[in-house]
């Protein structure tokens, strides 16, 4: 064994500990939304074009993703996560130093590759670094250094803002993602591989088939306004969607073995996955303007209250890994689901003035169960791939969650807007359509939830073993 085989095996946690590392430097992208006043100003920009610092970004990692996992794959995890952190560094130092809007947006495509190379490989590296009978464990611990990120990443921007411009939330991530790729060295190397090909014309199609949908998404939003670009942006995604999955059972060694997909449990903890993400994301999406409205908080109060939810997360993932050698992993996700149809459900009937401390307690709950669920989903993925497609099986989770997000974005922002206009337009006071929008959100999102509640039941989850 070399050197850095021992030392790993020496220190059973660091192996986890450098691939979080890593890893957190993706999540903390979450600071970046603190700063969007400030690089508006900073560019003299309208609002509405604050929008394409998120698309450059999102598009380009959710398009990727599942790509790079079936290209770490073939050339080794260790390999692929270090590119990972070399190219993000680049891209957090090119953001920094953008002179134009034009050149943050480049940069922030090249953050994108970044950070689809390190998620892609990121479980992957992880488990293959301890023995099959501790991979809930790792998971969970990889799923809660995830929430860690998202919960650090907006209290550390509105200081980084406030002290040193909007350029903070870039720069300071550098030197995280530098010190990951100096550790990853310690890591044992990758294990020799067979010959492998790679799938060009189906991993095109592929990013066709994501690109396309995500700008749908972005469409469907100026729907009333630009027609066409909706329907061509269907277009697009249906062509790459039909053809990724014609070239995929039709190809040796494909990005992703449609074949897995036969078994119903998969596809369905698969698609409620994207669909659990979807609702979940509508406490991110929409709380904070009711805390604003109706919770009577200051703005770092409101922060800290709205914490709770990836806090819920950073929990869930140990004790999902605790959880996990004691229950079947179907199981895990039905009670996942089943916390966060509760929490969706109370958030709902939410009325004014707010009840902080119930509010709270329960986006912690929403937290948590979408993390019991998300663990429970990566031990499923990669106990149903084999091993040596571990990179397809994370990247495959990390994708179903992006999409489920976006989504949620559009789909979730279009129900209030609409409930809210028609209740305005219906003489309702302006705090009524505004409460009125936001439970048709919410019930949408219960309703997502119940619906994957339900699934699960009735494939026998509950008593799955």
């Amino acid at each position: 064994m070399t050197r850095s085989g021992r030392l790993a095996e020496r220190h059973p946690g660091f192996g986890v500990f450098v691939v979080g590392l890593g890893t957190l430097v993706v999540p903390f992208d979450s600071s970046v939304n603190v700063a969007f006043p400030h690089i508006i100003r900073g560019f003299d920009l309208a609002i509405p074009s604050i929008q394409w610092v998120i698309i450059a970004y999102t598009l380009t990692y959710a398009a990727l993703t599942l790509v790079f996992g079936r290209v770490s794959d073939m050339l080794g995890y260790r390999r692929i996560f270090q590119m990972g952190n070399v190219s993000g560094a680049v891209a957090f130092l090119a953001c920094a130093a953008a002179p134009s809007f034009g050149w943050l947006l480049g940069a922030r495509v090249l953050q994108g590759v970044g950070a689809a190379l390190a998620l892609s490989c990121g479980p992957a590296l992880a488990t293959s670094l301890y023995p099959e009978d501790q991979r809930a464990r790792i998971l969970g611990i990889y799923t809660m250094m995830f929430g860690i990120g998202s919960a650090l990443g907006t209290v550390l921007a509105g200081e980084l803002v406030q002290h040193f411009g909007w350029r903070a939330v870039f720069w300071f991530r550098a030197p995280i993602a530098l010190l990951a790729f100096a550790l990853t060295w310690l890591l044992p190397p990758p294990a020799p591989r067979g010959q492998q090909t790679f799938d060009a014309q189906g991993a095109a199609l592929l990013v066709l088939a994501v690109t396309g949908l995500l700008l749908t998404l972005n469409q469907l939003r100026v729907v009333d306004q630009s027609p066409w670009g909706c329907l061509a942006a269907a277009a697009v995604t249906i062509m790459g969607a039909v053809g990724f999955i014609r070239r995929e059972t039709t190809t040796a060694q494909p990005i992703l073995d449609l074949r897995f997909f036969r078994d119903p449990d998969f596809a369905l903890v698969t698609a409620a996955h994207a669909l659990l993400n979807l609702a979940a994301f509508s406490t991110m999406l929409l709380m904070p303007f009711f805390l604003d409205r109706f919770g009577e908080l200051s703005v770092p109060a409101a922060g800290l209250a709205l914490a709770s939810s990836p806090l819920g997360i950073v929990l869930a993932g140990p004790v999902a890994g605790w959880l996990g050698r004691r229950l079947p992993p179907r199981r895990l996700a039905l009670i996942g689901a089943a916390a966060m149809a509760v929490a969706q459900v109370i958030a709902s009937m939410a009325t004014a003035p707010a009840n902080i401390p119930l509010l709270t307690a329960n986006m912690f709950l929403q937290g948590f169960g979408l993390g019991l669920f998300q663990v429970a989903y990566f031990d499923i993925s990669t106990a149903t791939i084999p091993r040596e497609d571990r990179g397809v099986a994370g990247s495959l989770v990390m994708m179903t969650r992006t999409l489920g997000v976006v989504t949620s974005a559009t789909l979730l922002t279009l129900v209030f807007q609409t409930i809210q206009t028609r209740s305005a337009s219906a003489g309702l006071s302006d705090g009524i359509a505004f409460l009125a929008g936001f439970h048709a959100a919410f019930h949408v999102a219960a309703a997502i939830s119940i619906l994957a509640v339900l699934s699960g039941l009735a494939r026998g989850w509950a008593s799955a073993r």
